[in-house]
């Protein structure tokens, strides 16, 4: 089977794990070359993988490309998705999808009419740690679940990125930003969300940069940078979500998902690995569970070779389009909730994606 040929536009800090993988993982990838408006960026990246650098037109009239990987930042993510599909290019898009619902649903649309697919971030739900929390919750571990928690706490960005800005403007925040991975990781384990609920402030409208090179500059705060949120996902579970810049330290869970049998803490969804947890009625300790799946490391790049495979074979790739725009239907309803002060029925929603096989069963 050939391989697909793939091109990056974007080569800021995320484009070295993309292009690591996808030149040296997965075998089904061939990455041709690479683009960013800062031509020297590209010409780094493509000394170091042994690809090319080009424009953004000339990587978009490549006609060898099929699938092109977006990794701009979030503001740019529907302009040159749409671009790449009117050149006839597969898309596969770092998290999130678009910044409004409007921008979201042109990507998609835009795709069916030319019989393109979209795909994207986050993939860390194909990773060991949440494929083996699927299999466990499927084969009935914890019973039916009805419940889950999921936390992402912490101070921001301005004390260590170097370019912190854009995390604090429309299209970042905390739900935006990292919503995206606790989100995926809810439906993939749970299936879809059909009503939300939330509150939403901006606790400092105006943050202090203190890691280089811009130490000293003021940001003024357009999003909201603590977010509580109530999901009804369409099984009947209910959900809870907190994502804060506002936090200064905590010791709670990344998420933990209740089921009538029992509970099971599942590992940071921004990681492909473990550990995964399970207590069930009667246990005195947690138990560790050895993990089922493949991909414990770094894999990010995943969604794309999977995208890559059902472009050769057919079928539904895993992380695609419709639960991308559900994820950002949700955020927006978080917002929303805040804002109208009320629960927001969810126009959108997705299949939850099928989980990956077990190469050997045996190895268990």
């Amino acid at each position: 089977m050939s391989k697909v040929k793939v091109g990056i536009i974007g080569c800021g800090n995320i484009s070295d794990i993309y292009l690591k993988n996808c030149t040296q993982v997965f075998d089904n990838l061939e990455v041709v070359s690479c683009a960013d408006l800062i031509r020297e960026r590209a010409e780094q990246k493509a000394e170091e993988y042994n690809i090319k650098a080009c424009s953004v037109e000339e990587l978009l009239s490549d006609p060898e490309i099929e699938i092109v990987i977006n990794l701009t930042i979030p503001k740019a993510h529907a302009e040159v998705c749409l671009a790449a599909l009117e050149a006839g290019k597969h898309v596969y898009v770092e998290k999130p999808l678009a910044i409004t619902r409007e921008d979201g649903k042109k990507i998609l649309e835009t795709a069916k009419e030319k019989g393109l697919l979209v795909g994207g971030a986050p993939d860390t739900f194909l990773g060991a740690g949440l494929q083996t929390c699927r299999k466990l919750i499927e084969d009935g571990w914890i019973g039916q679940p009805i419940g889950a928690t999921a936390f992402m706490v912490n101070h921001g960005h301005e004390s260590w990125h170097p370019d912190p800005e854009f995390y604090y403007k429309v299209g970042g925040g905390p739900m935006f930003d990292m919503g995206p991975y606790y989100l995926t990781a809810l439906i993939s384990l749970m299936g879809p969300i059909k009503r939300v609920t939330g509150s939403a402030r901006i606790t400092f409208p105006e943050r202090l940069i203190t890691s280089e090179p811009k130490y000293g500059t003021k940001i003024s705060v357009d999003v909201p940078t603590h977010v509580a949120g109530i999901m009804d996902f369409e099984s009947g579970a209910i959900g809870t979500i907190l994502t804060s810049f506002d936090v200064w330290g905590s010791q709670l869970p990344r998420i933990e998902v209740y089921g009538t049998t029992g509970s099971m803490i599942v590992p940071d969804p921004n990681t492909f690995g473990g550990p995964v947890l399970i207590k069930r009625a009667g246990d005195k300790d947690w138990i560790e569970m050895p993990l089922s799946h493949g991909y414990a490391e770094n894999s990010r790049g995943l969604g794309v070779s999977d995208m890559a495979r059902a472009l050769r074979e057919g079928g539904l790739h895993r992380a695609n389009g419709d639960m991308l725009y559900h994820v950002l239907d949700v955020m927006h309803g978080f917002h929303d909730a805040s804002n109208q002060g009320k629960h927001i029925e969810l126009e959108s929603t997705c299949k939850q994606p099928e989980p990956l096989p077990i190469s050997d069963p045996n190895e268990l």
